[in-house]
């Protein structure tokens, strides 16, 4: 089994190749997936030793454990998603309609998809899920006054900041969807109309071979680029929403909870993802929609 690289190290040869289709992006996904995979397995590490820190004799304090261990790490996952979200827009460039039917998902996660991704108030779910199941685990210790420091232990105040936030995301999600399907009206318009019937026309007529192969691809292309430019503009819009609400989200846990709720994210991520691709293999008619096998 070959070695993926460093997702950064493949985009930069992908780029001085000038190589940017759907395939390439395809293999940046899979070494992106593998470093999420690695980073999962750090912030688990790394929340395991927190969690001990008071059983471990240390000399220095939680807060100095936090300052130079867990932030450090948060700010370097971070960093991946904001790398995964520049490579996706420079890919988009080239070819946006890849990111619309991605060969790189899996059918159940296309099922899923918001405007080429996951919906971003779908983080706040996550986190609701995730702080519910901690508070139930650790609620004898609650109920005595023991702070947990993870997501069971969010405070009231926190919980108010999320709320505001998750109703301000929700109203962007809206514009954002309405923007969209005012764009998609567009395959409706005169020039889509008047060119189809000139195509069609031309068929019946047996003329199908002007200069240059087919009815002039030139031309469809013009029509269609500001189409597919429309598109790269809602999915960038989409894409910025998505990364705007994970730092915002962490922006309001502490840095433990960080760790916690990435931890979610990255496990949520890749298990769906784990579990689609081998129901795809299973069932290889579910996943023909533009995915490879």
């Amino acid at each position: 089994m070959s070695v993926l690289p460093n997702s950064a190290t493949y985009m930069a040869q992908v780029l001085s190749n000038g190589a940017e289709e759907r395939e390439t992006f395809h293999k940046f996904f899979e070494c992106w997936l593998v470093e999420q995979s690695q980073y999962l397995e750090k912030l688990v590490s790394a929340s395991k030793e927190r969690d001990q820190f008071e059983n471990n004799g240390r000399t220095i304090t939680k807060e100095e454990f936090d300052e130079s261990v867990l932030l450090p790490l948060i700010h370097r996952v971070v960093q991946h998603y904001e790398h995964y979200y520049e490579a996706k827009e420079r890919w988009a460039k080239h070819n946006v309609l890849a990111m619309f039917n991605p060969s790189w998902t899996t059918s159940l996660e296309d099922a899923f998809l918001w405007i080429g991704g996951w919906r971003p108030s779908m983080a706040f779910h996550l986190l609701y899920s995730k702080s519910g199941q901690q508070f139930e685990a650790q609620i004898s210790e609650l109920i005595r006054g023991v702070s947990t420091g993870d997501l069971g232990d969010i405070s009231p105040s926190q919980l108010s900041q999320v709320d505001e936030l998750q109703r301000k995301t929700i109203r962007e999600e809206r514009e954002i969807s309405e923007k969209q399907a005012k764009h998609q009206e567009t395959i409706t318009d005169s020039s889509m109309v008047e060119m189809s019937h000139v195509v069609s026309e031309l068929k019946r007529g047996g003329d199908v071979s002007r200069e240059g192969g087919e009815i002039d691809e030139g031309q469809v292309d013009t029509t269609l680029a500001p189409k597919e430019e429309g598109l790269v503009e809602v999915l960038q819009m989409a894409d910025e929403l998505r990364m705007k609400t994970l730092e915002e989200i962490l922006n309001i846990l502490t840095p433990l909870q960080r760790v916690h709720f990435l931890i979610a994210a990255a496990e949520l991520h890749l298990r769906v993802h784990e579990w689609s691709k081998k129901r795809d293999a299973r069932h290889p008619s579910a996943g023909q929609n533009g995915h490879e096998q």
